[in-house]
Parts: structure tokens; C-alpha cells; sequence
């Protein structure tokens, strides 16, 4: 990559190349400027870069006249409960997500804990894009401190979600691969705290990961007999910040991310009270039927976690998440997070007493299919709203929402088609009852696309 992929929650790029330490004072400083008075809360996700990141982040932000406050690893859920924990201002997440180890990131947390949304994220993006730092004179220097405990409050709230004393009942083995990130140290002890006997994979939270970060089916691979080998009840996967879980069952099936948030949502309307959920538009109606049969209202947001949490604060909603395994329980904070989703899972199959491989089969099925259309280099946004416009009038007896791209619905499918915010393509993602029906509306998508 060539330039830094920046959006209005956060950034990342290649270490040496587009991200390097005067970029990341930058860019942070001009978050500080547009937040209100209080310290700041540091996290990373164990990448070797990450502490060379943060010692800049940490200089830069105390050289404007700020406070923070140095969690050191933590996963990203984490850092939006020490941010309301602490009182702060906000936080700074380091982490490159699911990007390979030459990357690394910053993402920014408001002071609610939760990623930064659109308007107060474009303020940053045009103030960091600026250039201007307003250093403050030696005797208002901000101090740097340690937090000296990280994991404890974030541990407690996902502990009061689930019934604690009858999973440990069940004594489950669960394997946990935390791929050496930062999902290990609270992942450890939340299923130890659950009575659960632990195989760790990928412990140490030094980010020389031991397989491709992202949790797919396809770079989980090497995992798949390990979990089989190990004669585990479950095993969970998380990404590098652990924000994300995709999940296996006891045979070495992968069951996967888009089952995570309806494995939650099913749950949870099943235990507590009935009320509104959340999910983005790319995320597979599973969770819609579920609602359904619950008698429930669904809402789907633009993709994006922060237009997630800011549709499901607009109506009071339960619970929410995004489909790559994202489930967001504001019980515990209103952030993506795998802890989370293993919680839910083991309490589920504690209360069904049902394997997870039997708790997924009840769920309703649906197959999903992603492909990209590579468009011309220097397509434009008009552009490219003008070939979605143009779509939908192809497609006018089917539902179609323009407030992402355009996505077009059937009774039991649909397709969504959206720019890409770093690369020259369209993504095209379909979802029917099989996946030949799926790729079928893929290829009815590219027919009827007028590439200009």
C-alpha cells in the first residue's frame, strides 16, 4: 500500500512506511485537540511494533499538555471499559486488526467507551490533515502513568451476563487460540473464572502469530484438528485486538464468525428480557429470522461498528454486532468483543445442555458468498453512486436500500453491493439458502453493473 488506510475511526499502514512515529503523534494530537478535558487510556495488541508506537503516542500526547494513561496489552473491548472505568477522555487502541504483521494501526475510543463516530472522527481527519500541533511550555507537560489493573473491570461485567456457578458445574475444555494477540490475558481468566479446563494456543501476546490473523475457515486450517486432538467441548479464535471470535466444534468443524452474533442474539432473547436488535447490513439474517420468532424489532445500520453502536443507542437496542464475529452486549460496553461471545456460547450450551455443534444446527441456515469487482483505477464516489443508482433501477420489483451502497433483498436472499475505502473495487456480498443460489446473485449483480 501506498498511503495509509484512514477512516474517520482510525488508520492503518505499513511500520517504516506510511505509519511511522511522527504520523501517529499527528494523527493523535489531533484527536486531543478535538476532545474534552481528561486523560487518556493507551492500549495495543502485542505486535512488536506496538510499544515503539505507543512510547510515541505517549511523548506526543503528554507534549500537547495531556494525561495518559498506559494499559499496555489489552484487547480492544478492554480499552472502552478502562476509558469509562478511568473517566477518561478517550482512548487510543493500537492494533492493525487482522492485518499482517507489517501493519499496525491506530484506532480512537470517545470517552463512552466505544469507537469514535462520524462527525467527531471527521473533525480529527480534518484537523490531523492539517498539520498543526500546539505544543504547551515545560510546566504544563501532561505525566504518563501505569494502569496497574487492566483486565479486572472488564472481567467482572462479562462475568455478571452469565450464569457463572453452573457453567463451572459443567467443567467444559475449551481450546483458545489467541494467535498471539492480545485476546490470551483476559481470555484466560475469564474462562478459568468460568471453571473451564484451557488448551492455549498462541498464549504469549508478542504478535508473531502463529497462523494469518484474520479468523476465516481458510486460515484457521491448522486449527481445526487441533481442536479434534484436544477433545475439547468448544474452541474459540479470536483476531489480534480480540474483537472478533469465530468458533469450532467439538468434532473440528468450523462453525464460524456469522454464527457468533446469532448464537448470542438467540441466547439472549432466550435469557433476558425481549427487546430491540442491531446488526449491519452485511450481516446474515440468521439473526433476522431469530428476532423474528422472538417477536422482536431487527435494525440494520450502515457496516461499520461505530454506525452499529450509534443505530443500537437511537433505539434502546439489547444487544447488536457485525457478522465477522463482532457481538456487542451493552451490558458490557459498546464495543466488538470476543469475551463476550464465549461467554454467551458456554452459558447457551449450559442452559440447553447442547453441544455447540447441536446449538448451531438450530439456527437458521443460510450460506454467504463475497466476491470484489475490480473497477477502473480513479473511480470516483460519483461514480460510483451513479453505477448504483443505474443497479437499482434494474432491480426495481426487489426491496433496495441505498444507506450502504445499494443492497437489494428477497424473501430469503440478498445482495449487497458497496465501494471499497481503500482499493479501486465493489464488494459484492450475497446471502441465499444454498450457496450456488448465492453465487447465482453475485453473477446477476456483474450482468447488470454498468462500469463507466
Amino acid at each position: 500500500m501506498s498511503e495509509l488506510i484512514i477512516s474517520v475511526s482510525g488508520l492503518r499502514g505499513i511500520i517504516g512506511e506510511t505509519l511511522t512515529p511522527e504520523v501517529a503523534i499527528r494523527y493523535t494530537t489531533a484527536f486531543s485537540a478535538e476532545a474534552k478535558p481528561g486523560p487518556f487510556v493507551i492500549t495495543r495488541d502485542g505486535r512488536p511494533t506496538g510499544a515503539m508506537l505507543a512510547q510515541a503516542i505517549h511523548a506526543g500526547l503528554n507534549a500537547v499538555g495531556r494525561n495518559t494513561v498506559d494499559a499496555g496489552v489489552a484487547a480492544t473491548p478492554t480499552t472502552g471499559v478502562l476509558i469509562r472505568e478511568l473517566g477518561a477522555a478517550g482512548g487510543i487502541q493500537i492494533s492493525a486488526s487482522h492485518n499482517p504483521s507489517e501493519y499496525n494501526g491506530i484506532k480512537l475510543f470517545s470517552a463512552e467507551g466505544r469507537v469514535i463516530p462520524k462527525t467527531p472522527g471527521t473533525a480529527v481527519l480534518e484537523r490531523y490533515r492539517q498539520g498543526q500541533i500546539r505544543w504547551v511550555p515545560h510546566n504544563r507537560v501532561g505525566k504518563r502513568t501505569e494502569c496497574e489493573q487492566v483486565i479486572e473491570s472488564h472481567l467482572k461485567k462479562v462475568l455478571a451476563t452469565v450464569d457463572v456457578e453452573a457453567i463451572r458445574k459443567r467443567k467444559f475444555k475449551v481450546l483458545l487460540d489467541s494467535n498471539r494477540g492480545a485476546g490470551s490475558l483476559l481470555g484466560t481468566a475469564l474462562l478459568k473464572e468460568l471453571g473451564c479446563e484451557v488448551v492455549l494456543l498462541g498464549g504469549e501476546p508478542d504478535g508473531l502469530f502463529e497462523h494469518i490473523p484474520e479468523p476465516t475457515a481458510e486460515n484457521l486450517q491448522p486449527v481445526f484438528e487441533k481442536v479434534k486432538n484436544a477433545k475439547v467441548d468448544v474452541g474459540f479464535c479470536q483476531d489480534p485486538d480480540a474483537d472478533r471470535l469465530a468458533v469450532i466444534d467439538q468434532n473440528g468443524r468450523y462453525i464460524g464468525e456469522e454464527y457468533t452474533v446469532a448464537h448470542c442474539v438467540e441466547h439472549v432473547l432466550r435469557r433476558r428480557t425481549k427487546g430491540p436488535i442491531v446488526i449491519n447490513c452485511s450481516s446474515s439474517r440468521m439473526t433476522q429470522d431469530i428476532a423474528e420468532r422472538y417477536g422482536v424489532p431487527l435494525f440494520q445500520s450502515p457496516v461499520g461498528e461505530a454506525n452499529v453502536v450509534d443505530l443500537m443507542l437511537e433505539k434502546g437496542a439489547i444487544f447488536g454486532g457485525e457478522g465477522n464475529g463482532g457481538p456487542i452486549d451493552p451490558e458490557v460496553g459498546l464495543v466488538r468483543d470476543s469475551f463476550v461471545g464465549m461467554a454467551q456460547i458456554l452459558d447457551a450450551m449450559c442452559l440447553r445442555k447442547k453441544t455447540v455443534a447441536e446449538l448451531a444446527d438450530e439456527l437458521p441456515r443460510y450460506e454467504i458468498v463475497k466476491q470484489k469487482i475490480t473497477l477502473p483505477s480513479g473511480t470516483t464516489p460519483d461514480q460510483i453512486r451513479t453505477m448504483m443508482d443505474a443497479l437499482a433501477k434494474k432491480f426495481t420489483d426487489q426491496k433496495c436500500d441505498r444507506r450502504d451502497g445499494l443492497r437489494i433483498d428477497w424473501p430469503q436472499a440478498w445482495v449487497l453491493i458497496r465501494g471499497s475505502n481503500t482499493e479501486p473495487i465493489l464488494r459484492v456480498i450475497a446471502e441465499a439458502k444454498t450457496e450456488a443460489e448465492a453465487v447465482a446473485l453475485c453473477e446477476k449483480v456483474r450482468a447488470n453493473l454498468e462500469i463507466s
